[in-house]
């Protein structure tokens, strides 16, 4: 037996429904937090980079500045042949330099000053000349080349001016008063 089909009951009206509507797409600002710290680290390198620029910008420009003065002792030299007064010259240049990281090094003398001019790191021949300097000043002017002495004075202050090339050492020792 088959039944009869019955009628589908009318559709009682409902709801009237709509098309589904997406949300607005995220606005650009504010940036999520891991954007900001991104910016933050970005600036912080560009900071650094800045300050490291410039450290070495005057660095170089100090350098250049006490290359400078190293020629003009050695052009004044070539033009009265005082040798007395390069050697003077180039002395208290090397004085001059030395006590921005030894304020004792003005008044070092022998040992003392050999290990102040060591802690540059330059070669064993450059050390000589320039310890041989130190002696030559309180010489009577006599005749010689001072090349060798104007170019291990150029190797040294060339080193020496820059910021990383000291050596740590300890400071020297204040004399006792007693």
């Amino acid at each position: 037996m088959i039944a009869a089909a019955t009628p589908l009951p009318a559709t009682a009206p409902g709801p009237v429904l709509r098309d589904i509507h997406l949300p607005p797409e995220p606005s650009w600002w504010p940036p999520a937090p891991g954007w900001w710290l991104l910016a933050v680290l970005a600036l912080l390198a560009l900071a650094g980079l800045a300050w490291v620029w410039r450290r070495r910008r005057r660095a170089r420009q100090r350098q250049r500045g006490i290359l400078g003065e190293l020629d003009r002792l050695v052009l004044q030299h070539r033009e009265d042949g005082d040798r007395a007064a390069l050697l003077g010259g180039l002395h208290q240049l090397l004085r001059r330099v030395a006590r921005e990281r030894d304020a004792a090094a003005v008044h070092l003398r022998g040992d003392a000053w050999r290990q102040t001019l060591a802690r540059v790191p330059v070669d064993a021949a450059t050390l000589d000349s320039l310890h041989r300097l130190d002696q030559l000043i309180y010489q009577p002017p006599r005749g010689g080349d001072e090349s060798d002495l104007v170019e291990a004075a150029r190797r040294w202050l060339r080193l020496a001016v820059k910021p990383s090339t000291w050596k740590a050492s300890k400071p020297t020792p204040e004399p006792a008063d007693a």
